[in-house]
């Protein structure tokens, strides 16, 4: 990707909801899944899993700073994993478990790879006990989550 480029998915993710930007890297249909992620530092994703044996999704680390958190089936934390450059730059999530992140710079990118046909009916489950994004009780919850990153 050239510097253009990511200046721009940078704009896209400012001016969306969502506060991030993907650049989706195979076509329909594949059996795997790759994606940049343009993240902002206030972006947040509501915490999943993938539901399917095949789904570990990988994450590398491309520029700025993030923290995985993984979750119980209850909601509680039981791992956070801080990727940064030069000390830990790629992460396996395996599948069925739930998972988000919490952006610890300005802007981040992650490329992702996942195998499986991307279906979005069935391509991710939803944690019950967690905000949806873009509700009244996301940012708070995104907070949150970035005081335990601090442990």
């Amino acid at each position: 990707m050239q510097g253009e480029e990511v200046v721009n998915h940078f704009i896209m993710a400012d001016n969306s909801v969502r506060k991030r930007s993907p650049k989706i890297l195979h076509n329909q249909g594949d059996c795997l899944n790759r994606v940049a992620n343009f993240i902002l530092e206030d972006s947040y994703m509501h915490p999943h899993l993938h539901p399917s044996d095949e789904k570990i999704e990988k994450m590398f680390l491309i520029q700025g700073s993030f923290a995985l958190l993984i979750f119980n089936n209850d909601g509680e934390i039981t791992c956070v994993t801080v990727l940064e450059k030069g000390v830990c730059e790629f992460v396996e999530v395996p599948a069925f478990t739930w998972h988000t992140y919490v952006m610890l710079s300005n802007k981040v990118i992650v490329y992702e790879t996942m195998e499986g046909v991307y279906e979005p009916d069935s391509w991710k489950k939803m944690a019950p006990w967690a905000p949806a994004e873009n509700t009244i009780d996301a940012a708070p919850y995104l907070e949150l989550l970035k005081t335990k990153v601090n442990l």
